[in-house]
């Protein structure tokens, strides 16, 4: 929530930000002041029109102070060009502000957590908010000054008729506008806890929607429905109550509207008794009708929704980063640090559950897995069993939801400020969406061997890698090592098989494949499988041929309920769904 310290800030940077654009407020106020000049023609003229015109049978005066009133009608419109002019020096400058302030605010917050889902809450600033604002200001701005340029030419304008109209009229315009103020504060704070629910909402249904595959594999559609219907049903409730408000805003707006006039009328007989003439009290009634009460009800109207909008949204861009900069909700409590790993263990996973959000089921529930250095483990089970999600644990891409994930001794993901030397080494993942790049065969060959410290690998390595892949009619055909790539052009098992070359010229000792080689015949992605389990290192691939499982030391079998680790040959005996897995593996190559 944004607290009060937000609001003070508010207020200050609304004064820094009106004296860095002094002229363009000047200018607004210049024409501003020309336009009540057409206020104040407007009721002058027609108590000069009738008392010292007609009533006083000089047609030819009573239409000579009317067309100075139209006169200045005209002024008036001309005045308005030039205040809108006025208006976008100012409206533009603040929205351009707000959005280098989003985009900072969430960069911020990517560097204080790089490794996190990012700041969900700037893409509303950026587009909704942002626009808010904007829309906000200049609707106020306008309102704002017409209401006080055309108050200071209607109360002169009285004034130089006869003081004792204001004595008349302000009394019931104060009431209404003192009931209006009072209702601001309340609907302020309303439309605050709105769009604090409208980001807490936008923040759920991303970090969902990441999920949602493993989600819908899991059944936890309703554990995640149920995390935002709450939120869903808040938002309705915040729309009553600004309904109501709103009627009490009317009410308020009816009072400063319509009192001021019965007043002056229920008063005429007194202002007829005390010399009051009636072209006096038509030009005061022309005041009010035609001028005042116009501009203040549609001052009212808009410091009542587009005024509180745009201090609600302004605390949005004030707000400081807060102890959980993602803002995915309340910050985890902190687990005591993971003891060392066991002996010898290439990467570890201690008591590990995973779900993607409260609400939903697990994905992982309680998972041990130890991998040794040099091994070969292949991950297997159904679509959206989690085999990527374990994938993403031993990267570093995700944070348990409890037990710890380990890779060479230390946590998978590295907190904030962790590990500044440099990127993380110990580990590269390729995931099926193979990642090449514009550029040289050579540098798409060797960016994930790329140090700031080190030389990268000669091109004796690259061949040896290009020789062990069975890359050479590719690297050939695309012009050798110098050879431009243009990835639109390349196939996606082409694309595979230069980012499998790169891994396995990568310094990383351990290797994640996701699925990584699905676009590979089965005998182009044995050749890959065994060259990056010879290359040295520990090699973790998620498979989706029975092949594939059978050239592993080991299989991790996920089934949604429990995890079974064993041998090829050990595991048909020990899970039924490894059996199953194989029998359909085996007849879909049958089938080929």
């Amino acid at each position: 929530m944004t607290g009060g310290g937000a609001r003070g800030r508010v207020a200050p940077e609304g004064r820094r930000f009106l004296r860095g654009h002094r002229r363009a407020v000047g200018r607004l106020a210049g024409w501003s002041l020309l336009e009540s000049a057409h206020t104040f023609l407007g009721g002058y003229g027609v108590a000069r029109a009738l008392d010292d015109g007609f009533l006083a049978g000089r047609t030819a005066a009573g239409l000579g102070w009317l067309a100075a009133a139209g006169a200045g009608a005209l002024l008036g419109g001309f005045a308005l060009r030039g205040v809108f002019a006025g208006l976008a020096d100012l409206v533009e400058p603040l929205r351009d502000g707000l959005v280098r302030r989003a985009v900072r605010q969430a960069l911020d917050r990517a560097v204080a957590d790089p490794a996190g889902a990012g700041d969900t809450g700037a893409v509303s600033r950026l587009t909704q908010q942002t626009e808010m604002a904007r829309d906000s200001f200049a609707g106020l701005v306008l309102t704002a000054r017409s209401f006080v340029f055309t108050a200071l030419g209607a109360v002169l304008g009285m004034a130089a008729l006869a003081p004792v109209l204001l004595l008349v009229v302000l009394p019931p315009l104060l009431l209404g506008v003192a009931a209006f103020l009072a209702t601001l504060r309340p609907l302020a704070a309303v439309q605050r806890r709105s769009l604090d629910t409208d980001e807490e909402l936008a923040d759920r249904v991303g970090t969902l929607t990441e999920g949602l595959r493993d989600i819908a594999a899991c059944g936890g559609q309703a554990p995640a429905g149920a995390r935002i219907e709450p939120l869903i049903a808040a938002q309705e409730r915040l729309a009553r109550t600004l309904a109501g408000w709103a009627a009490l805003r009317t009410l308020a707006l009816g009072t400063a509207g319509r009192l001021p006039v019965i007043a002056l009328l229920a008063a005429t007989p007194w202002l007829l008794g005390r010399g009051i003439t009636a072209g006096t009290l038509a030009g005061g009634l022309t005041y009010l009708v035609q001028s005042l009460l116009p501009a203040l009800n549609s001052l009212m109207t808009a410091m009542g929704s587009a005024g509180t909008r745009l201090l609600v949204v302004l605390e949005r861009f004030s707000a400081p980063l807060v102890a959980d900069p993602a803002g995915h909700g309340p910050v985890k409590p902190d687990r005591p640090p993971p003891g060392p790993s066991r002996t010898g263990a290439a990467a570890e996973l201690r008591g590990v559950t995973f779900a993607y959000g409260p609400g939903a089921a697990p994905v992982l529930d309680d998972l041990d897995l130890v991998v040794r250095p040099g091994e070969h483990l292949a991950v297997v089970g159904p679509s959206g069993i989690g085999k990527s999600t374990l994938t993403a644990l031993l990267a570093g891409m995700l944070s348990p939801d409890a037990g710890s994930v380990l890779v060479a001794g230390a946590a998978a993901r590295r907190e904030p400020g962790e590990g500044a030397g440099g990127p993380d080494h110990r580990r590269t993942l390729l995931p099926q969406q193979a990642y090449v790049f514009t550029g040289t065969v050579r540098e798409n060959l060797t960016h994930l061997a790329a140090a700031p410290d080190a030389p990268g690998p000669g091109d004796a390595e690259v061949r040896r890698a290009v020789h062990a892949l069975g890359l050479e009619d590719l690297v050939a055909r695309l012009g050798g090592l110098d050879g431009e790539v243009s990835p639109r052009l390349l196939s996606r098992g082409e694309s595979q098989q230069l980012a499998l070359a790169a891994a396995y010229l990568s310094p990383a000792p351990l290797l994640l494949l996701d699925e990584a080689t699905c676009h590979l015949d089965p005998a182009a992605e044995e050749r890959a499988e065994r060259a990056l389990a010879e290359r040295g290192g520990t090699l973790v691939v998620v498979a989706h041929r029975v092949s594939s499982a059978a050239r592993a030391d080991r299989v991790l079998v996920l089934d949604g309920t429990r995890a079974v680790c064993g041998t090829h040959e050990e595991l048909p005996a020990r899970s039924a769904l490894y059996r199953d897995l194989v029998g359909r593996w085996t007849q879909g190559a049958s089938a080929e």
